[in-house]
């Protein structure tokens, strides 16, 4: 897991954020590939496994773009809405892992 990098390191920081929150996606469909997720609880499964926390709002906004994008669907079960990775989904989650591959390969 990878340590956030101090304020003094502008460059690194910058990237750190790029391929955290502003991709959030890619955590979010990691973990939905795993096993149905709880969307209350999906800030704290992503800081356990991934080492930061996106804020419970940013994380319900990229769950509605991702369902909205037919990436993930939704089911409801008792008062809870779980969702759980579409075969699209798993096709993106595979190609945004190659991509990130790639690019550190050739850096």
């Amino acid at each position: 897991m990878m340590e956030k990098p101090s304020k003094t390191q502008k460059p690194l920081l910058r990237l750190y954020d790029a391929i955290t929150l502003s991709n959030l996606w890619l955590s979010i469909l990691s973990l939905a590939n795993d096993e149905q997720v709880y969307a209350y609880t999906l800030a704290d499964a992503i800081n356990k496994k991934f080492g930061f926390k996106p804020s419970r709002l940013l994380v319900y906004l990229v769950l509605y773009k991702l369902e909205a994008s037919g990436y993930l669907k939704s089911h409801t079960l008792g008062k809870r809405n779980y969702y759980a990775i579409t075969n699209n989904g798993k096709l993106l989650l595979d190609q945004g892992k190659k991509l990130l591959n790639e690019r550190a390969n050739e850096v």
